[in-house]
């Protein structure tokens, strides 16, 4: 696993607790899971993506990821409904281990209230976050 000081957060997007992001790009919010979350299951081999057009909840699950290791789930950082899924991930779900914040991107969300953004962590708070979990 990397050193928290290797991981990458980037300023633009916003954070959940269970390690998803999400980054408003004009009137869709593109979600993926983070940089720690990828580097915690190791080598992804199967995205289970969204349902374009289906309505979710926030931190309702809408996917799962499986690795070598493990099969974790996607939780909705926002609610609001897919708008669209990157399906290039069911051919190359590596993209999510080697781009988490561009390539490995999950879904877009046509969100219910982009002033939900602001529930969500900055970039300094989610380290701050995994600086307490790290030891």
């Amino acid at each position: 696993m990397k050193e928290l000081s290797e991981l990458k957060a980037p300023g633009d997007v916003r954070y959940t607790k269970e390690h998803e992001w999400a980054r408003v790009e004009g009137d869709i919010i593109r979600i993926g899971v983070t940089d720690y979350a990828q580097d915690s299951l190791g080598d992804i081999v199967f995205v289970e993506l969204p349902q374009v057009g289906r309505k979710y909840a926030e931190g309702e699950e809408c996917g799962a990821l499986e690795s070598v290791k493990a099969v974790a789930e996607v939780y909705m950082p926002i609610g609001g409904e897919i708008a669209s899924v990157n399906s290039v991930l069911e051919g190359a779900p590596g993209l999510v281990n080697s781009a988490p914040y561009s390539d490995g991107w999950i879904a877009e969300v046509k969100a219910s209230g982009i002033a939900d953004m602001e529930g969500l962590m900055t970039c300094d708070e989610y380290i701050a976050m995994l600086k307490g979990h790290k030891q």
